[in-house]
């Protein structure tokens, strides 16, 4: 079974602001909740091969793994994926201008659980649903104002 979790957000802030932001693996923590530690593992910036090692607390374990950047269009999209651990995952970003000058940033998470995770998929849908809402609040509240709520 398969997990794909789709979130937007509206930020009031220009769309290369955004994706610099974003697209930055080094902002991480500020803005995800779950996300405890960032390790480059090749050196920065962020480019087609690029890997950076995370950290995160996610449902009360800790998690390690590395994402492999695949895929950058400067300003429109960031894809990256992990290929190890009990959750291979594909992240994209993508932004796009809105009327008002500001950017509709969308995240969506995709794989496959294998192992016990399996088992447990639809709930980890809804608990990685919850937890990009809440991440996605926070990287709006630190763009727009500066301050994590």
């Amino acid at each position: 079974m398969t997990v794909d979790v789709t979130t937007r957000t509206e930020i009031e802030r220009p769309r290369a602001e955004v994706a610099a932001y974003v697209g930055d693996p080094d902002n991480a923590t500020e803005w995800y909740e779950n996300i405890t530690s960032v390790r480059w593992e090749t050196s920065p910036p962020a480019k087609v091969g690029s890997r950076i090692a995370l950290t995160a607390r996610f449902l009360g374990r800790e998690l390690a793994y590395t994402y492999e950047v695949r895929d950058i269009v400067a300003n429109e999209r960031f894809v990256m994926s992990t290929a190890q651990g009990p959750f291979p995952m594909e992240t994209t970003y993508a932004w796009e201008d809105i009327p008002s000058g500001g950017t509709r940033m969308t995240l969506r998470n995709r794989g496959t659980p294998t192992g016990f995770s399996k088992i447990a998929t639809p709930m980890l849908a809804a608990a990685m649903r919850r937890a990009n809402r809440k991440d996605l609040a926070r990287l709006k509240a630190v763009l727009e104002t500066g301050r994590v709520n």
